[in-house]
């Protein structure tokens, strides 16, 4: 619990120092411009960048970001490696199961008792197997709901074509971040 409150307050605090530069650098800015209307940009530029710490909030945010990625980046391995190693232990157990199966059915043990433990062997329900789905019956096919064909759609939007209900949206900004 601790450790999560932590780790809360630091993310909070990385947005709270970047949302107050980012204040303090529009107020400071527009007070600047206010006392001097005249001020050329280099020198307006020059002067925030003094008086405010706006970049290092910005760098420090990003640095905190790029970790952040590194630790996802980390973490999608191991789940994936726990993954693996859970499909292996599955596979593991199912060929135990399926060995003391064949060698209770083949000694004609119906029933072992133990004392950690009773073993017992049971006729299972028949499955169903489906040999040709083309041969089925349409009742036992159930309809599926359209599906919206998002990529075709933008496709034909992009080409010009006009399609009530949908429309491209202005682009926006993204950030690119290049580390060394």
């Amino acid at each position: 619990m601790h450790k999560t409150f932590v780790a809360w307050r630091f993310l909070l605090s990385q947005y709270s120092i970047i949302h107050l530069e980012t204040n303090r650098f529009a107020e400071l800015r527009r007070r600047i411009l206010e006392a001097e209307p005249d001020l050329d940009e280099h020198t307006l530029h020059d002067t925030l960048e003094g008086a405010t710490t706006l970049r290092e909030a910005i760098a420090e945010t990003i640095r905190s970001a790029l970790y952040d990625g590194a630790m996802a980046a980390a973490l999608r391995t191991r789940i994936a490696d726990l993954k693996e190693r859970l499909a292996r232990i599955e596979i593991r157990e199912e060929r135990k199961r399926e060995a003391v199966r064949a060698a209770m059915e083949d000694a004609r043990i119906d029933k072992l008792i133990e004392p950690d433990l009773t073993l017992s062997l049971r006729r299972t329900p028949p499955r169903l197997t489906i040999t040709d789905e083309s041969q089925i019956p349409e009742w036992f096919w159930i309809p599926q709901p359209a599906k919206l064909d998002k990529k075709a759609l933008l496709e034909a939007i992009k080409g010009g074509t006009t399609v009530c209900g949908a429309e491209l949206e202005n682009s926006k900004m993204s950030l690119s971040v290049r580390t060394k």
